[in-house]
C-alpha cells in the first residue's frame, strides 16, 4: 500500500525556471534541479561544493529524442563544471546528495550503476553513457539502504518532469488494472492500457498489415516513422511491435494498429467487451 508523500521545493532564485531544491520529509536525501545556465552560480551552495552524490543530465539527442546521461562524483559542482566543456546536449541536471554526508565512494557508484541499469531497462530515454557503469562491491546493510535512496530517486526524478525511470506500463492496483485489446481487419490484433501519458500499446500486438486509402495524411506519416525506427517490423500479414510503445492518445494507439482512421475511446474494448469510454466513465463515477 503506498501513503501520500510530502515534498518541500524550494526555488532558490525565486523563479521557476531557476535552480531548485527539493526534499522528502524523512529523507536523508536532498535534490537539486539546474538549469545549464544556472550551473555557474551554485558556488553558493556549500553542500554542492563539498559534497558526494549522483547527477543526471537531461537534453535531446539530434533527433529530438529525450536523453540522459547519468553520473557519479565526490565533488558534484566540481563535475558539472567539467560537463559544461565535455557535454553539449543536456539543458538541465537533477543531482542527489546526501544532507548528512552519509554518502560514499561506493555508495555511488552503486547509484550510478543501478540508475543506468533501470533507465535502460525503462527504455523511455537514449541513455548517453558510452559504457556501463561498474558496480561497486558494498554491504548487504549498505544495498537495502541505497536501493531505498534509489526508490526515492525515482520518486522526484518523476515529480521534477522526467520519467526517465518509470516503466511504460503503469502497475496499478489490482481493482483498477484493466487491458484492453482490438481485433480487426488485415492482421490487426492489439492489445494495450491507458496510462497517465497516453496509451501504451504492448510489445508483440500486430498492426494491420496494409492501410486503407481514407487514412489521414498525418497518421500515415506517422505509422511510416514506427516502421522506420524499428517499432513496427514487417513480418509479412502483419506488423509486429517490437517493445511496448507509448501513444500521445488511445484513438492515436487504435489508428496504428487499425491501419485506418479511428476513435479509441470505442475501439479498444476489455476482454468482458466494456469499451475504453465506458470503463473511464464508470471508473471516475464509482470513485468515493
Amino acid at each position: 500500500m503506498k501513503f501520500g508523500k510530502t515534498i518541500k521545493i524550494f526555488l532558490i532564485d525565486g523563479d521557476p525556471n531557476g535552480r531548485m531544491s527539493c526534499e522528502l520529509s524523512n529523507w536523508s536525501g536532498k535534490a537539486y534541479k539546474i538549469p545549464r545556465i544556472k550551473v555557474k552560480d551554485c558556488s553558493d551552495r556549500e553542500d554542492l561544493t563539498t559534497s558526494t552524490g549522483v547527477y543526471l543530465l537531461f537534453g535531446k539527442d539530434d533527433d529530438g529524442k529525450d536523453q540522459v546521461y547519468i553520473g557519479e562524483a565526490e565533488t558534484i559542482l566540481k563535475r558539472l563544471n567539467q560537463q559544461l566543456t565535455s557535454k553539449d546536449f543536456w539543458n538541465e541536471t537533477i543531482v542527489f546528495i546526501s544532507k548528512d554526508d552519509n554518502l560514499n565512494k561506493a555508495h555511488v557508484k552503486y547509484l550510478e550503476n543501478r540508475l543506468h541499469e533501470i533507465a535502460k531497462s525503462a527504455n523511455r530515454y537514449k541513455v548517453d553513457n558510452s559504457i556501463v557503469p561498474t558496480q561497486s562491491s558494498i554491504s548487504e546493510s549498505d544495498r537495502a539502504e541505497m536501493e531505498e535512496f534509489i526508490e526515492y530517486i525515482k520518486l522526484l526524478v518523476n515529480t521534477l518532469g522526467h520519467k526517465v525511470f518509470e516503466e511504460k506500463r503503469e502497475f496499478k492496483p489490482k481493482q483498477k488494472q484493466a487491458t484492453f485489446f482490438i481485433k480487426a481487419a488485415r492482421g490487426a490484433d492489439g492489445q494495450g492500457e491507458p496510462t497517465s501519458d497516453g496509451f501504451v500499446v504492448f510489445k508483440g500486438s500486430k498492426a494491420a498489415a496494409t492501410i486503407v486509402n481514407s487514412m489521414t495524411s498525418n497518421f500515415i506519416t506517422y505509422r511510416q516513422k514506427l516502421i522506420d525506427e524499428g517499432v513496427l517490423a514487417d513480418k509479412g500479414e502483419f506488423f509486429e511491435f517490437t517493445d511496448d510503445y507509448i501513444f500521445s492518445s488511445p484513438s492515436t494507439a487504435a489508428v496504428m494498429v487499425m491501419g485506418r482512421n479511428a476513435n479509441g475511446l470505442t475501439e479498444w474494448k476489455s476482454k468482458d467487451g466494456k469499451t475504453l469510454k465506458d470503463f473511464e466513465t464508470n471508473e471516475k463515477t464509482t470513485k468515493p
